[in-house]
């Protein structure tokens, strides 16, 4: 396969590990832990991986021989840039236990698992994927480990294979599924821990053990040098305001870290709108009034970034949602086979007055999305739901309003842009190819010390990679209970921006002034060489959370 001179320069490139994984380490036991919601339940859900203790690792002076280890490992749910260095620091880790320890890859994602396809990574092949982006090693999928014969499946192949330990690397959702496994496992005495991995370049899989999940930093590192270069674009031609779109579905933190890094005029954040009960229209009129302020200045051009999950957040359609949810969930069998239109009556027959009415109101395309277009796991696939498109023409047509009263005097062309895939494969940062392999070591470590249902937790990010602290948190720690399909199912609690937090509240204090001035940033292309405060510098949320900027 040819290679750039970036990719052979890359292949060259050592992670630094924590310096307590460089040598032997013991396991120091903390306090007995509970889930941060609905504990009775969610005990009586893991009788025996609930209450765990978090585990940190310390230098252990008197080392002992290891042995051999078999273990499995899984991709799931959407790529990340840095998936490969968590393989990679995994596959160093067993071998540093044992030379003779093998690790195997499920082809695919969790399905892999459940249909026995697996290749065994060897040095040869593990060596062709060091700090390059993707999950292409082995690839990835988003089969939901849920059922008996699943796990019953899953374990044939473990058994025939020797693995004694399997270690998914994923977002909340994947974790959640191997927290699930573990606990089956560990109540049949199968023999199989499960480890866990904190993956999702939305940054939603966070807490106070895990600072940030592995991707986040790489790509809102490429979102930005993009926006960077069309503000440059925007500042130049003077003549377009540009709606962007970001990934971050669940919550706001790529928009936030992105406005953070190019201070753009406009920045929405879902969870500030749902806090303020704001509806459709407002989050319009406040665009529209930027529009014009900065039009009475002259300046008819300006950059506007847009949450991917917006629409969910706004309280009226997420009511909305959450009645559709339902009603799909629940009717199921009458919907099966509906055409279009028959689908359509139907749900709107089985919606609330309030909801229905909420529906009347939306553009017939993205109300025909709500209803219609769901992923998999039966939710609404709001990044197909051109929101950039949706704001623009709604903030146009405001603005031809205020135009006939005399308002607005300037001119509003709009432009517009998704960046989603563009960084979820990104060769990852110097940060993030350090934390990715040293979460995979970490795992190796976890596995080394017996345990079951833990997440590797890699913390004292802020700090150079060598003084970074290593341990394990019980996955169950992170759970609480949420209503999902028309059922209560136990999930990992979602991160959301904190309104409170010192990264919102920077963003907060200068917004005003981002919105009427220019005062665009133009961060760049991510650097791999050169000056670590270049190089090696974690995200501005980040920073700001641990107040070092």
């Amino acid at each position: 396969m040819k290679k750039s001179p970036l990719q052979k320069a890359r292949a060259a490139y050592q992670p630094k590990l924590p310096i307590v994984l460089t040598g032997a380490v013991k396991v120091v036991e903390g306090k007995p832990t509970q889930s941060v919601a609905d504990q009775e339940k969610i005990q009586q859900l893991f009788p025996n991986t609930y209450g765990l203790p978090e585990l940190t690792f310390e230098k252990n002076t008197t080392p002992t021989a290891g042995k051999p280890i078999n273990v499995g490992v899984i991709l799931s749910g959407g790529q990340a840039p840095g998936g490969h260095n968590v393989i990679c620091g995994l596959f160093d880790g067993i071998k540093k236990i044992h030379r003779d320890s093998r690790l195997f890859g499920f082809l695919m994602g969790p399905g892999g698992l459940v249909d026995h396809k697996y290749v065994e990574l060897t040095a040869s092949i593990i060596d062709e994927y060091r700090n390059t982006g993707g999950f292409d090693i082995i690839g990835s999928g988003r089969t939901k480990l849920e059922t008996k014969e699943q796990f019953d499946s899953g374990l044939v192949i473990l058994k025939e294979l020797g693995i004694k330990a399997l270690v998914i690397i994923g977002g909340d959702d994947s974790n959640t599924n191997a927290a699930v496994l573990a606990e089956y496992y560990k109540s049949i005495n199968a023999g199989v821990q499960v480890i866990g991995c904190p993956k999702t370049i939305d940054g939603d899989l966070k807490n106070e053990c895990i600072e940030t999940s592995f991707g986040f930093d790489t790509a809102t590192k490429v979102y930005s040098e993009v926006i960077g270069n069309i503000q440059r674009d925007c500042n130049s031609a003077k003549k377009y305001w540009h709606f962007i779109k970001l990934m971050g579905r669940s919550a706001s933190h790529i928009a936030l870290e992105c406005a953070l890094q190019t201070q753009p005029n406009v920045c929405i954040i879902s969870e500030e709108v749902e806090a303020k009960n704001l509806t459709l229209d407002q989050v319009v009129d406040s665009i529209a009034q930027t529009v014009v302020a900065r039009a009475n200045d002259g300046k008819n051009f300006g950059i506007v970034l847009i949450p991917e999950g917006l629409i969910e957040f706004i309280p009226a359609i997420k009511k909305l949602i959450k009645e559709l949810n339902n009603v799909i969930a629940l009717n199921e069998k009458e919907i099966q086979g509906l055409a279009t239109e028959e689908l359509e009556k139907f749900i709107l027959s089985h919606l609330s007055e309030e909801n229905a009415a909420t529906i009347a109101t939306l553009p017939a395309t993205v109300a025909r999305q709500l209803m219609l277009d769901r992923d998999p796991h039966g939710n609404v696939q709001v990044s197909l739901i051109e929101t950039e498109k949706l704001l623009s023409e709604m903030v146009g047509k405001r603005l031809a309003q205020l135009a006939e009263q005399g308002v607005f005097k300037g001119k509003f062309s709009a432009l517009h842009h998704f960046f989603g895939y563009e960084g979820r494969c990104a060769d990852p940062s110097n940060f993030d190819a350090d934390y990715c392999y040293a979460l995979g070591f970490n795992a190796a470590c976890l596995i080394n010390a017996g345990v079951t249902g833990y997440m590797s937790s890699i913390r004292n990010l802020v700090k150079p990679s060598v003084q970074w602290l290593a341990g394990g948190i019980p996955i169950t720690m992170m759970m609480n209970i949420e209503h999902r399909n028309g059922a209560d199912k136990p999930v990992i609690q979602k991160a959301l921006v904190r309104l409170d937090g010192a990264p919102f509240k920077y963003f907060a204090a200068h917004r005003d002034e981002w919105a009427l001035n220019t005062c665009y940033v133009y961060p760049g292309p991510i650097q791999y060489f050169g000056p670590a405060e270049i190089c090696d510098q974690p995200s501005r949320t980040l920073a700001l959370e641990h107040q070092t900027l």
